[in-house]
């Protein structure tokens, strides 16, 4: 309950009205999860934005739902200013926010107040006033006539899946319950379409019938990175209606005007990436998750909440159809489909009738030693034939930089990062050793810092050096250089450089695309007739038990880059180079068979009580020493066995993470499992506010826990 005076602090002012609970952002070490309680002159209606006191300085908040609690034993703050300008956020997405501050462990007001535009905080009531006047100004002057898009022809399976989506709608509609205050189900639809199989346009369909009924439709991207293709893509389809786009790339202003247009309902579609999942949007009646697998979508700072899994949430809140759509479903939605919990669609043929890629796997162990490079001569063959036949390839390596590490063959030095546990990258462009963990960055030494050896040597290889040794052994018919591109984190960090570089490939001016993940999703390429992926064995002996779900998603992925083009796709391939070329995975992947791969993955999941058949959390804390992390986790693990349910859940040792050190901050974690979600959750909400307790219990320098945070559903242990 409310108890938000400070000793320290003067009695504040108390007017005689309406008391009103409110969600403040406390921060988390503070222990404060609940609304606190506030008095107001006037009545406010709950989801309405306030500023009000806290401790000595004013704070944002929202009026909660729900009634005050009245037993304060201590004199109430009032409210100190209601911004009435704005309509008050709606019960429903009040009720998402909740269920994820609950579910995820973090308090409602640090939930709610993150997932708002950051201006929000900066404006009084006049000033949002005057925002919204100028949004109405500027899409009233943006209505102009459009004539009706002409519409692709549907394939037979678009089609029916379009008919059996709206049968669904339907009859969920029409299926009541005793309780009529509750909106009717809308269904959770599973699309598994291969790549190329058209997807989007399902979407698109879904999309425009959404909007033709007077609601809202709201599309989630995994990455910022596929926003704009999409955006011009619905922009092209949806002319005169509005459309806007929520994601990080967004300036403050441009956040703000376009949150603005989705809470009053007069943006039509709402495009981004996860935190779009919490755009208020009064007329919601779609949700689409594309790539829906995608790790992406899980927030893994803050709350650690999973947009995807948000997304169906709010859709029965909501009453609107969530569609999941994916070449590569994430395990746990294909098994809530063999639950029948979600309806699975399919679109097994890609359009025009094109064959998947066919996959080559090179099994390495049969080729001399490369000397050097990273290409095989077979690749290097094929790559080349396609330059001479007009084609483009891409060139899959999931590690960006020159190479992984320098290193001195004499003394055995190489390029550690001081600050963390980690290697520095070495880019050769600028000639740096950078560590993409903590940022530090010094110029390339030249000579060993350790014994003065002039050769030191890059070991392993990264995107730019990948790039470097195609330019030197593929060339064009005529001698010249075939022409090579790169697309990573470093070659688009200025703005504008990723669609500069997109737009290059899909001219045709380049010949060869070198990348990361980046290139391997999402993207219609319509010239690439082969793709390869170089040694990605590392994910096939992982401890993580879902690195090979990962694996297997980015290549299929990958290889679906290849052969979008109909009159191509015979002559598409994908190649592998690989070291295990007779493992399970791969022969999978060959025959394009991803319903026997997740079957395959589900019973091995099954035989070792791993998710989803068991449900799982992480406790993480960070301290200066070692010691002091673990002896902080050791004390949360007995403290976990005093606690009602505790023989439901089964709390494993501490260990150090992947990265046990970055920025001088040691890190570790422990994992909690259990077969019953709810005895997990119950658990964690008895243990949580102790754990502030303790935290605040080591108190000398080398006890200090610095932060610590609760993980549930992690992506990885």
């Amino acid at each position: 309950m409310s108890r938000n005076s400070e000793p320290t602090a003067p009695p504040a002012d108390v007017t005689e009205g309406f008391t009103l609970r409110v969600a403040v952002e406390a921060p988390q070490h503070t222990g404060l999860t609940a609304p606190l309680d506030y008095t107001s002159e006037h009545t406010l209606a709950p989801g309405t934005l306030v500023r009000v006191p806290l401790a000595r300085r004013d704070v944002p908040g929202i009026v909660w739902p729900g009634a005050a609690s009245g037993d304060s034993p201590v004199e109430l703050k009032a409210v100190a200013q209601a911004l009435t300008a704005l309509p008050p956020l709606s019960a429903r997405w009040c009720e998402l926010i909740e269920f994820t501050a609950g579910y995820y462990q973090r308090s409602i007001g640090e939930v709610a107040l993150s997932v708002l535009p950051p201006e929000l905080r900066k404006l009084d009531d006049a000033q949002i006033a005057n925002r919204i006047k100028k949004l109405h100004k500027s899409l009233a002057s943006d209505v102009a006539e459009h004539s009706p898009p002409e519409l692709p022809a549907l394939s037979e399976e678009q089609a029916r899946a379009l008919v059996q989506i709206d049968v669904l709608a339907a009859v969920s509609a029409v299926i009541t319950t005793d309780d009529t205050s509750k909106p009717p189900t809308a269904p959770t639809v599973l699309l598994h379409g291969v790549t190329g199989s058209g997807k989007t346009e399902v979407y698109l369909r879904a999309a425009a019938k959404a909007l033709d009924e007077g609601r809202q439709a709201l599309v989630l991207v995994p990455e910022i990175n596929l926003t704009p293709q999409l955006e011009a893509r619905f922009a092209e389809r949806f002319a005169g209606r509005h459309i806007v786009s929520l994601h990080s790339g967004l300036t403050p202003a441009q956040r703000l005007r376009h949150w603005l247009a989705a809470h009053l309902g007069l943006a039509d579609l709402v495009l981004g990436t996860r935190l779009a999942v919490f755009a208020s949007m009064p007329r919601l009646g779609l949700i689409v998750v594309d790539e829906e697998h995608d790790p992406s979508y899980k927030q893994q700072e803050g709350a650690r909440y999973s947009a995807r899994d948000l997304a169906v949430y709010r859709g029965k809140l909501e009453s609107a159809t969530v569609l999941l759509g994916s070449a590569t479903p994430s395990l746990e939605s294909w098994q809530r489909a063999n639950e029948g919990r979600y309806v699975r669609l399919a679109l097994p043929s890609r359009i025009g009738g094109g064959a998947l890629p066919r996959v080559r796997l090179v099994d390495m162990n049969l080729l001399p030693k490369a000397n050097g490079t990273a290409v095989s001569p077979p690749l290097v063959a094929a790559l080349q034939e396609r330059i001479a036949r007009g084609e483009q390839s891409l060139v899959f390596l999931n590690r960006r930089g020159y190479a992984p590490v320098l290193s001195c063959g004499d003394c055995g030095w190489k390029s550690g990062c001081p600050n963390c546990s980690a290697w520095r990258v070495f880019h050769k462009l600028d000639r740096t050793l950078r560590c993409h963990h903590c940022g530090f960055t010094e110029r390339v030494p030249r000579a060993c810092p350790d014994c003065g050896n002039l050769d030191i040597a890059p070991v392993g290889r990264g995107t730019e050096r990948l790039e470097e040794q195609l330019a030197d052994v593929l060339r064009n018919a005529d001698g010249t250089p075939a022409r090579i591109a790169r697309i990573d984190a470093d070659s688009t960090r200025l703005k504008g450089a990723l669609e500069a570089q997109l737009g290059a490939v899909h001219a045709g001016d380049v010949d060869v695309l070198v990348g990361t993940q980046m290139v391997t999703k999402g993207h219609d390429f319509r010239r690439i007739t082969l793709v390869a992926a170089i040694n990605p064995d590392s994910s096939l002996f992982s401890s993580d038990f879902r690195a090979p779900e990962r694996l297997f998603a980015l290549l299929m992925q990958a290889g679906g880059r290849a052969g979008r083009d109909a009159e191509q796709a015979a002559r598409s391939e994908m190649w592998v180079q690989t070291w295990n070329p007779r493992h399970a995975l791969y022969d999978a992947l060959r025959q394009h068979d991803f319903t026997a791969f997740a079957e395959s993955q589900l019973k091995e999941r099954e035989m070792a009580g791993l998710p989803p058949y068991s449900h799982l959390a992480m406790l993480r804390a960070e301290a200066r020493t070692p010691e002091a992390a673990r002896a902080f986790l050791l004390a949360a693990t007995e403290l976990a066995t005093t606690l009602p349910g505790a023989d439901a859940v089964m709390v494993y040792p501490p260990v150090p993470m992947g990265v046990a050190r970055v920025a001088n901050v040691e890190r570790m974690q422990m994992l909690i499992e259990s077969s019953s979600r709810v005895a997990l959750q119950r658990l964690l909400v008895l243990w949580l506010p102790a754990l502030h307790t303790l935290r605040r219990g080591h108190a000398t320098a080398e006890q200090r826990i610095l932060r610590w945070a609760v993980d549930v559903d992690p992506l990885s242990i």
